[in-house]
């Protein structure tokens, strides 16, 4: 998908430096993949303690499929 968006030149070239990027559109799939990345992490985290396992990790582990 294509998208016209005005991004600070500055801002634009630390994004190409911190990602070794050669063009700006990796650049840019870089960063929003990363965000979203740490979102989902975010999610996972906020979960604990909320949800209840009634097997062990090791039964998990080793149980027949």
């Amino acid at each position: 998908m294509r998208a016209t968006v005005t991004i600070e030149k500055d801002k634009l070239d630390k994004l190409l430096k911190e990602t070794k990027s050669r063009s700006k559109a990796s650049a840019v799939k870089v960063a929003i993949d990363e965000y979203l990345r740490r979102k989902k992490i975010e999610k996972i985290k906020s979960m604990k303690g909320k949800l209840e396992f009634t097997m062990t990790a090791d039964e998990i582990r080793h149980r027949e499929r």
